[in-house]
């Protein structure tokens, strides 16, 4: 049966850095996790503040010369905007909702960086009007849009153009972006991205600053970023030689993995930095290219492993020489990752000890869907009832973001646990919100 440690952190590092044991209930920010769901209500997330704080600096203190751009679409609200200004990041919007996030929070806007493949004029107008540092170009129609807007503003906005270097990363297809069939960017080996840095440099109400790339997400080895980062630095030289021009930003995007199970094996964030920074040096003096300004767009990797979520079981289905279905209250709605992406979790028992020999079964939800999944195979122990808690950690990314009211369930809230102590940041929906939005209600 996988357990917790009475003390100590946990290794790897799939838990909050705070996670213990204690009389074997789950503790986590110095709470009982079972205290927690008696006055929060579950399903609930429950996000450890210090590890999320202290995630943001081991990022910042790796890349002390560049920036660190915390990418909001991992999960993103008022309070988390709020540490990652406070701990000194940048901040990745990609929509007019992840905007009025930061703007809500009084996020810096010159540390700001709008990203997104189809930005509506709207949006565009509101980055402009909010001064953001840097707008991702993403399309032709994108550059003319935004510089047309700009001007009509009076506006002279710094940009990147984003890349696609054509590097297949190793993660599941829906996340690999570096690779020339997908949405995103203009492709280096068709001479898109040539012709938009072209486009750029002749409009007077846009200043070129720098490239973008993003290769993928999940990735736990700098393999495919060596080959992104010779590709990117062949087109910087490309662009001198032909524009004069030397452009001092590199923004190498994200996407580096985390521990869902104690299989996965990711970088220390030191190790996965170095590893880049040593890279682009090394192609740069070999093209006899000053080093750029470098940035990274870490998201899952700070927000990831700083959240659990905790359920409580309903039932328990045994198939004969089949399968053990647990049951919980939540599940797709609040975790589409293993729907969506056939995503790996593990789960324990959170709110008391078992000494009861484990056994393999499958959580599920409690949503109309037979792909209505958690976690697809997990040791839990066999006296496992109803009633009982079970936490499933690395919750932090693209749980929350991602949730819906399939079924019309409520989302559930998001509770920040520090010293001992425990906040809503994200309450819980109602049923009176559902209801709110029908017309005829």
């Amino acid at each position: 049966m996988t357990t917790l440690p009475e003390v100590g952190d946990l290794e790897p590092d799939v838990w909050p850095r705070t996670a213990r044991r204690v009389d074997g209930v789950l503790h986590v920010g110095g709470l009982d996790v079972r205290d927690i769901a008696e006055k929060f209500g579950t399903p609930a997330y429950v996000l450890d503040e210090d590890d999320f704080r202290a995630r943001c600096r081991a990022w910042r203190q790796a890349l002390p010369g560049g920036d660190v751009y915390y990418a909001g679409k991992a999960f993103l609200c008022t309070a988390v905007a709020r540490w990652v200004a406070d701990e000194g990041l940048s901040l990745d919007v990609s929509t007019g909702g992840e905007l009025a996030v930061a703007q809500k929070a009084d996020f810096p806007a010159e540390r700001l960086i709008f990203h997104g493949n189809n930005k509506s004029s709207a949006e565009i107008r509101r980055g402009l009007a909010y001064s953001v540092g840097r707008f991702a170009l993403d399309s032709f129609e994108e550059i003319a849009r935004v510089a047309a807007l700009a001007e009509e503003m009076g506006v002279r906005q710094r940009v990147v153009v984003r890349v696609t270097p054509g590097v297949e990363a190793h993660t599941h297809e829906y996340v690999a972006t570096g690779q020339e069939d997908q949405k995103f960017g203009f492709s280096l080996a068709g001479g898109a991205a040539a012709e938009a840095v072209r486009r750029v440099v002749k409009l007077p109400s846009l200043e070129l600053v720098g490239l973008h790339m993003h290769i993928g997400s999940q990735i736990f080895d700098t393999q495919g970023f060596a080959l992104a980062a010779h590709r990117m630095v062949g087109l910087l030289t490309a662009i001198r030689d032909e524009h004069e021009v030397e452009l001092p930003e590199l923004n190498l995007g994200g996407g580096p993995g985390i521990a869902y199970t104690t299989e996965d094996a990711p970088l220390p964030v030191d190790e996965f930095v170095e590893r880049l920074t040593a890279v682009v040096s090394k192609e740069c003096a070999a093209a006899g290219y000053p080093l750029p300004r470098l940035a990274v767009e870490p998201g899952r990797a700070i927000a990831g492993p700083t959240t659990i979520t905790v359920y409580e079981v309903g039932t328990i289905k045994e198939l004969a020489g089949l399968r053990t279905y647990v049951s919980v209250d939540g599940g797709m709605s609040d975790n589409i990752r293993t729907a969506l992406y056939g995503a790996h979790y593990m789960a324990v028992i959170a709110s008391r000890a078992s000494t009861a020999e484990g056994r393999r079964v499958t959580v599920s939800g409690k949503h109309c869907e037979s792909g209505d999944i958690v976690v697809k195979e997990t040791m839990l122990p066999g006296d496992l009832s109803a009633g009982d808690l079970i936490a499933v950690p690395a919750s932090g990314a693209y749980h929350r973001s991602m949730a819906s009211n399939y079924n019309h369930v409520p989302r559930p809230p998001v509770i920040a646990v520090r010293d001992g102590r425990a906040r809503v940041i994200v309450r819980r929906e109602t049923e009176d919100d559902l209801l709110r939005l029908d017309a005829d209600a």
